[in-house]
């Protein structure tokens, strides 16, 4: 394995040396983020397109002038956007003027015994991966290739991958991030609440916040949907084991202690039930299981819950009744990132339970049902025959609607006894995801990358995972490219492009040419894969995309973004779920035919060890995972982590803000030195 800090020296060698040839990539003077004052002039060219520094996508203007971004806006026609941009997108100029971009196609080589990294051209870089991947396809089965894909730029690898024949594709978020969430809600309603959440925040009149943390986590529509909930007078509860920004703004915070959650939602239920104070029509039309849930949470009293929770019985009968009183504008809100203690299914669960309690779904201020745009495909020939790998039952995952992460990399271990030698995961392409830095069990994750024949990296930056890549591939940024349409579900119904306002610097290249390339020198039943992308360039799929689905291109490319407008509050007494019943379950029979708790359950959490600490984790505006570690404008607002401990505790230990520590867990692991910020805004047994 190369180190991020060596593969930038190498890097920085290679592409030095590089350009004295000039054909490995093109030199530019690059305009850096800050240098220049922007004035807008008749040369100055506003190009919309959409961000991707988060996974939301709003809608940008870049300002540009000689081919050089100036300052990116928020565009007004694109309804995640209106206008505005978070702090993250406005930094948008740190990432595509970063001097440590990669530049060119690189091959892990030995010279000298040593393990280094050799640029290539493009031709040299797909050929060896090609006769890398050929014979796992023949021998072994596309299905030992596996796909790991986060960002809109991974639809082109998907569709290499369906080409091949394998269905082995992951994001790291579904496991440790959204999926519980989903499969919570849909195990209950029959559906998700997506990504933006459908969740009608303008028009509520309270909201319980438990497990988010807007504000700090910078979803632009969502905060600009808080926004508007607050000047509207809502109210607000927060359930945090830290005063947060959105406790600030509640009527009620809750220091609740960890891993408890699922006790004060019982607690709210048995209130709601007890008092009847629930919306008795919508639960007597929409669900099944009620008094199975009555009988469920009768002992579950808010003084049952103190014990469990620290919160005060009269502080949660008082929450329980605001909630219910502005009921059906009132929700719990189903929370992101919500990967915590095991539970966290039943415990999305419980929300939606409480949320069915509460009759908001199809309501205004509740659920809203989503709209979106048909779109029709290019018309690309049929894929063959996918080849779905079978992980053993140890992997297994009955109501997962996604292969979580570590399951591919259980399977591509040589030291994991249920993956037979001839079943293992033999190659990863890795698309915009930093795994050894984003999935559990770093060391197990070294062991998969190890073993495997192949592993290919697709990005923008030098991260982690392309120390430990055969072949590191340049991509440009989303501001030098043309991606998919984006057109999900939402309130307002859209379709939106992401198109290049600036040319590609150096060599790097766009994901829908490089999943091409690759396609073309790929065969399966001796015919090539290049079939399957049936167009000369991106722009021209898109024409014939918005043609096909009936939309003026030129009003996309020039807008940024088409909506319409859309009936969002879709409630009738005779709504059908698509759910075994056609009805919310609050009881589930699905679930108990497979050995789990029908109705979620109360479990304690394991007590942290004497003299440790729970260690908590969130968000800042500026910055999105491993996407902007490296951004210079992102770092001068927020350079570092801080360490939250509370003003007794840090006390006691002789600390105070600005010291160093290091954190040690309990089996051992160390990490690196963090700063302290003491604070009376945490519990006392909880770090930040």
């Amino acid at each position: 394995m190369i180190t991020r800090k060596k593969f930038l020296k190498i890097g920085a060698a290679t592409f030095a040396g590089a350009a004295v040839g000039s054909t490995l990539f093109r030199k530019k003077d690059v305009l850096q983020a800050g240098q220049q004052t922007v004035t807008e002039t008749d040369d100055v060219r506003q190009i919309p397109t959409f961000c991707e520094i988060c996974f939301w996508k709003c809608g940008m203007i870049a300002h540009v002038k000689n081919n050089q971004v100036l300052k990116v806006t928020g565009n007004p026609d694109h309804p995640l956007a209106n206008g505005r941009l978070c702090p993250r997108g406005t930094s948008a100029l740190g990432i595509i003027n970063d001097k440590d971009r990669l530049q060119t196609p690189l091959i892990r080589v030995k010279e000298n015994g040593e393990e280094t990294f050799k640029p290539v051209s493009w031709n040299a870089a797909f050929d060896y991966i090609a006769e890398k991947l050929q014979p796992i396809i023949e021998r072994h089965g596309a299905d030992k290739i596996a796909l790991f894909s986060h960002g809109h730029g991974g639809s082109f690898f998907k569709t290499l991958m369906a080409a091949m024949g394998s269905k082995t594709i992951t994001a790291p978020s579904y496991a440790q991030c959204r999926g519980p969430r989903a499969e919570g809600f849909r195990l209950t309603y029959g559906y998700g609440v997506g990504s933006p959440e459908v969740i009608d925040m303008p028009n509520a009149r309270c909201v319980a916040m438990i497990g988010t943390h807007l504000g700090e986590n910078m979803h632009n529509t969502a905060v600009q949907d808080l926004s508007i909930a607050i000047e509207r007078g809502a109210s607000f509860i927060t359930v945090d084991p830290r005063y947060s920004t959105m406790a600030g703004k509640s009527d009620y915070w809750l220091p609740i202690k960890p891993g408890t959650d699922i006790a004060l939602l019982l607690a709210w239920m048995n209130v709601m039930i007890q008092d009847e104070i629930y919306q008795k029509d919508f639960v007597a039309n929409n669900t099944v299981g009620f008094e199975q849930l009555k009988e469920h949470v009768r002992n579950k009293t808010p003084e049952w819950a103190f014990v469990q929770t620290g919160i005060e019985p009269e502080v949660i009968r008082k929450t329980a009744h605001l909630l219910a009183r502005n009921a059906p504008a009132a929700m719990v809100h189903p929370g992101r990132h919500v990967v915590w203690y095991g539970d966290d299914t039943q415990r999305s669960r419980a929300i939606a339970i409480i949320n069915a309690l509460l009759g908001n779904w199809g309501k205004k201020g509740g659920f809203y049902i989503p709209a979106s745009y048909p779109m029709a495909s290019n018309g690309s020939p049929p894929y063959p025959p996918e080849q779905k790998y079978h992980f053993p039952d140890s992997m297994y995952y009955p109501f997962a609607t996604a292969i979580p992460a570590q399951s591919i990399v259980q399977a591509s271990r040589m030291d994991v006894e249920d993956i037979p030698a001839e079943e293992r995961i033999r190659a990863w392409i890795v698309y915009g995801c930093n795994a050894p830095m984003t999935l559990p069990d770093p060391e197990g994750v070294e062991k998969a990358m190890s073993a495997l024949e192949l592993l290919v990296a697709v990005d923008i930056l030098p991260m982690e995972i392309t120390g430990y890549a055969d072949v590191v591939l340049p991509e440009c940024t989303f501001l030098e490219r043309h991606d998919d349409f984006d057109a999900r579900p939402n309130r307002t119904p859209y379709v939106a492009i992401r198109q290049p306002v600036v040319e590609p610097m150096y060599q790097s290249r766009p994901g829908w040419w490089i999943a091409k390339e690759l396609a073309r020198r790929i065969q399966v039943n001796g015919e090539s894969l290049e079939r399957y992308f049936p167009y000369n360039n991106q722009e021209e799929k898109l024409k014939t995309e918005a043609e096909l689905s009936g939309f003026s291109y030129e009003e996309i490319k020039s807008r940024g973004a088409v909506t319409k407008s859309a009936v969002i509050y879709d409630y009738n007494p005779q709504m059908r779920f698509p759910t075994p019943s056609g009805k919310i379950e609050l009881y589930s029979d699905v679930l108990k035919e497979v050995g789990f708790d029908p109705l979620p359950e109360y479990y304690p959490p394991e007590e942290p060890p004497n003299g440790y600490f729970r260690l908590l984790f969130g968000r800042h505006p500026v910055h999105t995972f491993s996407r902007t570690t490296n951004n210079n404008v992102a770092l001068e607002i927020f350079g570092e982590n801080e360490l939250w401990v509370n003003a007794k505790v840090a006390d006691y230990l002789g600390l105070k803000s600005g010291y160093y520590v290091t954190l040690e867990n309990q089996d051992g692991a160390r990490s690196d030195k963090i700063k302290v910020k003491v604070t009376q805004r945490i519990r006392q047994d909880c770090v930040y």
